[in-house]
């Protein structure tokens, strides 16, 4: 049968191969920078909401990272570069 026959198969590998493409911009821990600091370069790096940046905030603290935003290499680059240059430490995985 062909993928006309079954359209949720071709959209289903479209998804996989948008899956592959996706990194995560990762948030790690430190003992420097206070909750009220990562949770302000939170909203304004990454356009979380305050809940959103509370948890990935509690998340980071309590687990040692959190995935803070999903996207491709090219989009989260420039995000990962802000985070850093706040001194935080951002990994792209």
């Amino acid at each position: 049968m062909t993928a006309k026959e079954h359209p949720q198969k071709e959209v289903g590998e479209e998804n996989s191969r948008q899956n592959r493409k996706d990194r995560f911009l990762i948030l790690h821990n430190d003992d420097y920078h206070t909750f009220d600091y990562v949770i302000d370069a939170l909203v304004k790096i990454c356009e979380h909401d305050e809940q959103q940046a509370e948890q990935c905030t509690l998340l980071i603290h309590y687990k040692g990272k959190c995935d803070v935003k999903k996207g491709s290499f090219s989009y989260l680059r420039p995000l990962k570069k802000a985070l850093i240059q706040k001194e935080l430490k951002a990994t792209i995985d």
